[in-house]
């Protein structure tokens, strides 16, 4: 094992959410404070992008479709305030990236995309690891 590959299993943290793929819609639940009082917000889309791959800055852009206009979030996996992300639909795709969704409409989205259909008992949440240092 090599010096650097020594330094990043000491000082990174092992990734914090399991595996996450281009295509899946996904549910994010995130932390937010406001001030003193502290609430939940879920962000529920379909993830776009993933980039940097399992090093500690990797992030996920998740796109959603509000009111018809597209809103996207750039999330970084390291974030301490998300507490969980739960897997909807894990459909087939075949690309790395998703950037063409933002020119199509909700309906040609769903055409485009062939989906694995699961049901509510087999959603699959990724919770956390807790590690000791």
């Amino acid at each position: 094992m090599d010096k650097l590959s020594a330094f990043k299993s000491r000082i990174v943290p092992q990734q914090r959410f399991g595996d996450l793929r281009v295509g899946w819609t996904v549910k994010i639940n995130q932390k937010l404070r406001e001030g003193e009082k502290a609430k939940s917000q879920t962000f529920e889309g379909i993830i776009i992008a993933r980039k940097h791959g399992n090093e500690p800055g990797a992030t996920i852009t998740v796109r959603k479709i509000s009111g018809g206009i597209g809103v996207e979030k750039i999330l970084p996996l390291q974030l301490p305030s998300i507490e969980k992300i739960e897997v909807t639909k894990k459909p087939k795709i075949r690309r790395a990236k998703l950037y063409y969704l933002r020119t199509k409409s909700s309906k040609e989205i769903r055409k485009k995309t062939k989906h694995e259909v699961t049901s509510s008992n087999q959603e699959k949440q990724l919770e956390p690891v807790k590690t000791e240092v």
